[in-house]
């Protein structure tokens, strides 16, 4: 005789369509044995972890009578039998996910999620989750007449409430724990992204998992976004971050950097421990997390924020982005071309740290990392200045130290060749070469700049050279020049 649960092929196949024939038949007799009942779901379930040979389950009747016995059965047991061979159905058969809304009891979904079970907030949390894919589920009509976002809120105020309790020694957290909370959290994601109208439903949340973020321990350096972090992440993206009580859960009255360095030392760890094929869909959303934090700040939080993110006058002495301390790291993603979501989260940060404002913005990153984000949405271009200049982009920084604009280095620290100087007919060419240059950047409308020939010009700096000076360089140099600039 066959190892439960082992048949293959014609053999599992009869096996799986006479397990569905008992339930069905059972939901009319209600004469099977609970024992025989819960061996006969739990059989179905190893089954329909292979699809292959399991046809039965993903029919109509298949779902229809594991729903009768997960939302009708009196018994826990056998309800949370029949959730998890439905899980794995919605799962692997994405025609099922319909099939389950069409028949499911929103009602009796809704109030099993708010039993203080993780097992029953896992399974309702992950089939309701499913069926946000690919099906025509009112959202809506779950939030307002059966109470979803409540239901969802309880159980993370819960987790939270549980966090916040220390652990004796030695003991080990229930692994369903981190399981259900997950869940829960990919489903307020999901149906804030799918049901934004009412996204206010879930804004009692935001407290809960703030709570959640500071007090469990964080994942290894190595994956420093592991779950349940990333989930926490996400579920924060689409929610609205107003409101007092929000305010107060971001920027405590006793710590109100509190949860801001929390977020900016998670991103420190995690630009070092990702690579590029994890960057994009790990740490987008906590950039963009932290932007929306940052709006809603106040202003010695937004301080303190700055003073994190930005290039400060230590990564001056060097060319920025080049350091290895987290502002360098976010300016080289800033402009990675493997990543383009989060080059352009970053981007959008680093504008709104710089009060929207082009100049200080090309101040603070250097017009080398600026210039493609704001040709890309249409801002205008600060005029490049000269340093000491007031003019423009700006290229003085704090106590009036003079900085390249393009590449964020103080001036005094740049490593400049040693050339030989340049013969007056070579100034001639080179001043003829910027000449047209210019000219056909004014014409472009690329960016508004002086003809500096003509500047000077205008200011007296340029000087026709005599006849006889003209032959004493011909005659020294084999060279003419007309003009010294």
């Amino acid at each position: 005789m066959a190892a439960f649960g082992t048949l293959n092929g014609p053999a599992k196949l009869n096996a799986v369509s006479s397990l569905l024939d008992k339930l069905a038949q059972d939901l009319e007799s209600n004469k099977l044995p609970q024992n025989e009942r819960d061996a006969a779901l739990e059989e179905l379930k190893i089954y329909g972890r292979d699809p292959r040979n399991s046809d039965p389950i993903f029919t109509r009747r298949g779902i229809e009578t594991l729903t009768k016995h997960a939302f009708n059965n009196p018994s826990t047991t056998t309800s949370r039998n029949a959730l998890r061979v439905l899980c794995n159905a919605l799962l692997l058969k994405p025609e099922t996910r319909q099939i389950f809304v069409d028949i499911v009891p929103e009602a009796k979904a809704c109030s099993q999620l708010k039993n203080d079970n993780r097992d029953d907030e896992f399974l309702i949390s992950r089939l309701i989750f499913l069926t946000t894919y690919g099906t025509n589920i009112d959202l809506q009509k779950l939030i307002d007449q059966h109470g979803l976002a409540a239901s969802v809120v309880g159980n993370l105020a819960r987790h939270a409430e549980r966090s916040s309790v220390p652990r004796s020694n030695g003991s080990q957290a229930d692994p369903m724990e981190e399981m259900a909370l997950v869940e829960t959290l990919k489903l307020v994601f999901n149906v804030t992204q799918f049901c934004k109208q009412r996204v206010e439903s879930f804004s009692a949340g935001i407290p809960h998992i703030i709570t959640l973020l500071r007090n469990i321990s964080p994942p290894s350096a190595q994956k420093p976004l592991d779950p349940p972090f990333a989930s926490l992440i996400n579920a924060l993206m689409n929610l609205k971050f107003n409101g007092k009580d929000v305010e107060k859960a971001f920027y405590p009255d006793d710590e109100p950097t509190g949860v801001a360095d929390s977020l900016v030392d998670l991103l420190d760890r995690s630009t070092k421990a990702y690579g590029d094929s994890e960057l994009e869909h790990t740490v987008t959303p906590l950039v963009c997390v932290i932007s929306m934090l940052y709006e809603h700040a106040p202003a010695p939080v937004r301080e303190a924020m700055q003073s994190k993110l930005l290039p400060t006058d230590e990564d001056r002495q060097g060319v920025l982005g080049q350091g290895d301390n987290l502002p360098a790291r976010l300016l080289r993603n800033s402009t990675n071309p493997l990543t383009p979501e989060l080059r352009n989260a970053i981007l959008h940060l680093l504008f709104d740290m710089s009060d929207k404002n082009a100049e200080i913005f090309v101040r603070n990153v250097g017009y080398g990392f600026a210039s493609g984000f704001l040709f890309q949405n249409n801002i205008p271009v600060p005029e490049m200045s000269k340093p000491g200049d007031d003019r423009g982009a700006g290229a003085e920084g704090a106590g009036g130290r003079a900085f390249n604009p393009i590449t964020g280095q103080f001036l005094d620290r740049e490593n400049l060749p040693d050339l030989p100087d340049m013969t007056d007919a070579e100034k001639e060419r080179e001043a003829e070469r910027l000449f047209v240059l210019f000219e056909r950047i004014k014409q472009l409308g690329v960016m508004s700049v002086q003809n500096p020939v003509e500047q000077a010009v205008q200011e007296g700096r340029f000087q026709e050279l005599d006849d006889d000076e003209d032959d004493d360089d011909e005659d020294e140099k084999g060279n003419s020049s007309k003009t010294k600039g």
